[in-house]
């Protein structure tokens, strides 16, 4: 099991007991690393600094006591933001409608970046329409994927 995996299995218990869900769980750096775990909140509603104190506090002690990295490290804990990275399927679902980049693993059709209008999930592939015409994407090849920044999501964020 991987790491960031091991990570989330410790902290996800105690970070969904205070009402919210775990994102992306990351690991960054070499000698000093950065281990970012990225919440939302589970009724919808938007992260605040508090909210991100809390989950922090919390997930310290965890750790603290599970030491899963072993060495040195700085927590930080954060929400998605406005043009946040979709990771999990239910990413793909919400935020149909949106304009995503996406980069894959490895070439599908020639290419590995992808800019559209996200469609959503189908079965195992997430679709975008790109000005090249509509794009399927193996949900498993997906190497990054990310919100774009626009009026329209500013809109839409303002709103919930």
């Amino acid at each position: 099991m991987e790491l960031t995996e091991r990570i989330a299995q410790i902290v996800a218990p105690s970070i969904e007991a205070l009402g919210y869900e775990i994102v992306r769980v990351q690991l960054t750096g070499g000698r000093s690393p950065t281990l970012q775990i990225m919440c939302d909140r589970i009724d919808g509603a938007a992260m605040q600094v508090d909210d991100c104190a809390d989950i922090s506090r919390s997930v310290s002690a965890l750790l603290d006591v599970e030491d899963p990295i072993g060495h040195e490290y700085t927590l930080e804990v954060s929400s998605p933001g406005i043009d946040r990275p979709l990771v999990r399927r239910k990413d793909f679902e919400r935020f149909a409608g949106h304009v995503v980049r996406i980069e894959t693993q490895f070439a599908i059709d020639g290419r590995r970046r992808f800019k559209g209008r996200l469609l959503g999930l189908d079965g195992d592939d997430v679709r975008v329409a790109t000005d090249e015409g509509e794009a399927a994407l193996p949900f498993d090849a997906i190497a990054k994927a990310k919100l774009e920044l626009t009026d329209e999501l500013l809109s839409a964020a303002s709103q919930s």
